[in-house]
């Protein structure tokens, strides 16, 4: 009899356990609640690459834009040149721009002019200016690339951008060293480059290249 009525209550309560489905629900969110923070985690560090790689993008748009305006505001009778003083704001005002990013110290922002030999009709870099603390170098080579041998332009093969005669065409690079949001849990440093031309507004005088003293963007520094 006794061992009848022991059977009867373990089996009761076995009943009632497997009608509770408290625990069954704790459990399972236990288990299921890091997949989600780890899914949650991996979408924030996918949008926050996208997000700084569209900010280095407008980086490089705003260079190449504002450098390509340099002379628009000179009023006067001669040709304007380019001069080291504003190059250097222009640079100046991108890292500005950056500080969100520490584009100055994970960085580097290359400017080159891009424009047409006068003698040769060669595609050249004629001059080139850089800053940032990143030690990268144009990809399309320094000052000087294109005078004395095959160069057929600036951007992406059979998208190459050419210069015309008697004007020339700013073209920025933008590199940027990415460091994830976690770490190296999703994804290891990334490097980000984005580039952007604009043919100059006005009429400028090329041939000096750049005028002036006291510019800190040499592209060996």
């Amino acid at each position: 009899m006794r061992g009848s009525l022991k059977r009867s209550r373990l089996g009761e309560g076995s009943r009632a356990f497997l009608r509770c489905r408290g625990g069954n629900a704790t459990i399972e969110f236990a288990l299921v609640l890091p997949i989600f923070i780890t899914l949650g985690m991996f979408g924030a560090e996918v949008a926050n690459m996208a997000m700084v790689n569209m900010q280095v993008s407008q980086v490089a748009m705003a260079v190449a834009d504002n450098a390509s305006r340099l002379g628009q505001t000179d009023n006067s009778s001669i040709t304007p040149t380019v001069s080291e003083s504003e190059i250097e704001s222009v640079l100046s005002g991108a890292m500005q721009q950056g500080s969100g990013l520490d584009l100055a110290g994970s960085g580097r922002i290359v400017l080159s002019s891009l424009e047409r030999h006068p003698f040769s009709g060669r595609q050249y870099i004629h001059w080139q200016r850089c800053k940032g603390g990143l030690e990268k170098q144009s990809k399309y080579g320094p000052a000087g690339t294109g005078t004395d041998g095959d160069f057929d332009g600036m951007g992406r093969t059979g998208q190459k951008i050419q210069a015309r005669n008697n004007t020339a065409v700013m073209y920025a690079e933008v590199f940027y060293e990415y460091q994830g949001l976690f770490g190296d849990m999703f994804v290891g440093n990334q490097m980000f480059q984005q580039e952007a031309a604009f043919e100059i507004r006005d009429d400028r005088n090329l041939t000096p290249g750049v005028t002036g003293t006291g510019g800190s963007s040499n592209c060996q520094s």
